[in-house]
């Protein structure tokens, strides 16, 4: 793989296949149906494989904001006028959409996000999955009679929000765009979403998606723009029933902030520093395979990532080594090259952050046991990448052990028993994600259900599914956004009480 490759101009490309799904290369929001431009400033889409600017586009103002909120009220007005079952096809044909032009749409995430296209491939047809689980929900949202002490007939009903407010970050817009509309449209509600400024055009595609398969027009609606312009505007829309955010816990509570003013709730699916914990009776070669797939796919870009790996003391020293020999095989590069597994940091800005928490972490007393820095044979591509790189002893109450990073750098300590694991795993104001490895079935049952954490795995990592309940513990948020806890979340109960007694009681006695 040359340099040339690598630097390629993604422009060209990415507004070809633009074209194809909105009939014009201009990037803006997608509203009503069609492609609506801002008047704020104009913000940049860079190719983190080269750092060049490949596209611009305008900020969503008021103006955009207002005219995607009532597109969508009018929208879900139309869609819940719809049979349950008939919501469900439509549903379905999404994901049918989405797998008929999965191909198309990892393309444009990969060169414009700089996400390996290897692994988009499959994240498509998981979006599609997505829309396909909720569809068969659609019809199954009925409430409960209650069997209340009085002559009425107690019945309750699960109803749509309305119109929701959706935020969703730059590491994965493909797929948290698909996690977040799919069951908030089974629920019967109308979505306005922002992804991220710096990566719009794969969600973009989804909303486009969802109208083609029969969604009627305005019920998703796609806000190009910043968080601190136009995500505020949404979030204090008079019709912004509810918000969910995908982000930093810091982000997460200045949003939670503006939501609660005008009482609004919101769904927070934050950060997390996530325990990965290998015990010497681990089967060494899986937990070295697990170690790097928690940590470094997506080039650590991901909330749940593994970046805190506690080992115990007695194999910690011959894991590290090959944990490291391992770790500086995993090729980096070009996202769109089939054989390339990390691709680069999305943004400079992040990058940088990554670099300065390395430093962090060796001058507070870790070693360097792999990667540190811009791998030597791309220095001259001008993109962002940062090699898979390992800090040993870490200390406990270390920054590195305390604070995301988010990008490729994980954090080795080593640990006595089982309690110093569980301690030190809980050592932490995040509660995302954490996992063990261990042949001991009643250890590995024993320390999951101490370690708190919204979803952990035994002998694995990073597996989830829009069937099961996804979320996080203290600062890592809170709501489900996944399975039927999420439907939950995107209704609320109504309680309906018939008096069915042939002479009703009287409370006053008169009738006028």
């Amino acid at each position: 793989m040359g340099t040339m490759d690598i630097i390629q101009d993604q422009g060209p490309r990415v507004r070809q296949i633009f074209n194809d799904f909105f009939k014009t290369e201009e990037i803006g929001s997608f509203v009503n149906g069609e492609i609506v431009h801002g008047a704020g400033e104009t913000l940049n889409l860079t190719d983190p494989s080269s750092g060049r600017v490949f596209a611009t586009f305008n900020d969503a103002d008021q103006s955009v904001i207002d005219l995607a909120m009532e597109a969508s009220g009018t929208a879900q007005r139309e869609w819940m006028k719809l049979t349950a079952s008939a919501r469900g096809r439509i549903m379905f044909e999404i994901g049918r959409q989405i797998r008929e032009n999965a191909a198309a749409i990892a393309e444009i995430e990969s060169r414009s996000a700089g996400r390996p296209i290897r692994d988009i491939r499959g994240e498509a047809i998981k979006v599609a999955e997505m829309f396909e689980y909720y569809a068969g929900w659609c019809d199954k949202l009925h409430g409960e009679v209650i069997p209340v002490p009085t002559s009425h007939l107690n019945y309750t009903r699960n109803e749509p929000i309305g119109v929701v407010v959706q935020i969703t970050p730059w590491n994965a817009p493909l797929f948290t765009g698909g996690w977040q509309i799919a069951p908030a449209i089974c629920a019967g509600n109308g979505v306005v979403i922002k992804p991220s400024e710096l990566t719009p055009l794969s969600t973009l595609i989804l909303g486009a998606l969802c109208e083609r398969a029969g969604a009627p027009r305005g019920l998703v609606n796609v806000i190009s723009g910043q968080g601190t312009t136009a995500g505020q505007a949404a979030i204090k829309h008079s019709k912004t029933g509810l918000v969910v955010f995908v982000g930093s816990a810091h982000a997460g509570s200045l949003i939670a902030a503006t939501a609660a003013k005008s009482v609004v709730p919101c769904i927070l699916e934050l950060g997390g520093k996530s325990a990965n914990i290998v015990f010497n009776d681990a089967d060494i070669d899986r937990a070295i395979l697990g170690a790097q797939s928690a940590i470094f796919g997506g080039a650590g870009q991901s909330c749940v990532a593994g970046s805190r790996l506690l080992v115990h003391r007695s194999i910690h020293q011959k894991f590290v080594e090959r944990y490291a020999s391992a770790t500086n095989k995993i090729p980096v590069g070009n996202p769109f090259e089939d054989t390339t597994h990390v691709g680069p940091i999305n943004n400079l800005r992040q990058w940088n952050k990554i670099a300065e928490m390395v430093e962090l972490g060796l001058g507070e007393g870790a070693t360097l046991a792999a990667g540190g820095g811009r791998p030597q044979a791309l220095e001259g591509t001008g993109g962002f990448y940062f090699a898979p790189t390992i800090l040993d002893n870490v200390a406990p109450n270390a920054t590195l052990s305390r604070e995301e990073v988010f990008g490729p750098v994980v954090g080795v300590t080593p640990f006595d028993t089982e309690e110093e694991a569980i301690t030190l795993a809980n050592n932490n104001p995040y509660g995302l994600a954490g996992a063990v490895w261990t042949q001991n079935v009643a250890k590995a049952h024993r320390v999951a259900s101490q370690v708190r954490a919204g979803t952990f795995w035994i002998n694995g990592y990073k597996t989830i599914s829009v069937m099961s309940p996804f979320g996080g513990f203290g600062k890592s948020g809170y709501g489900r956004s996944s399975g039927k806890d999420a439907l939950m979340a995107y209704t609320q109960t109504k309680s309906i009480w018939v008096e069915t007694a042939a002479e009703p009681p009287v409370a006053f006695g008169y009738v006028g």
